[in-house]
């Protein structure tokens, strides 16, 4: 089983999405600005991904821009609270198995690796 943290806005997440169901996989949809992922969470995929929370932040969004957050140093704790309270600010789509590997889906050729 897959799930993926979705964005329907987003043409990248839609390609991901349709990749994983032409392959016929079992997927949770996650509307993840509504459905805001929990610091548990997000750690958890930042050691799947094998990545630092400023990895995960879309930079060149609004609200980045208006956090000013291409010109501050953030600390991990500092960088989860950001994502949590503003999940526009993550990359999408991420996509992760049930035996907790995962993967961004950029480009969405890169869910094949879970498939």
């Amino acid at each position: 089983m897959l799930e993926i943290w979705h964005n329907p806005r987003c043409s990248k997440s839609r390609q991901t999405l349709e990749i994983i169901k032409q392959a016929g996989a079992e997927v949770r949809v996650r509307l993840y600005i509504d459905d805001v992922p929990s610091m548990t969470e997000l750690e958890q995929v930042l050691e799947a991904l094998e990545v630092d929370p400023a990895a995960l932040v879309r930079i060149g969004e609004p609200v980045a821009k208006h956090l000013k957050l291409k010109s501050r140093a953030l600390s991990r704790l500092e960088w989860l609270r950001v994502l949590v309270a503003n999940p526009i600010l993550i990359e999408r789509p991420i996509v992760i198995r049930d035996d907790g590997r995962a993967i961004v889906g950029r480009p969405p050729e890169n869910v094949h690796d879970l498939l």
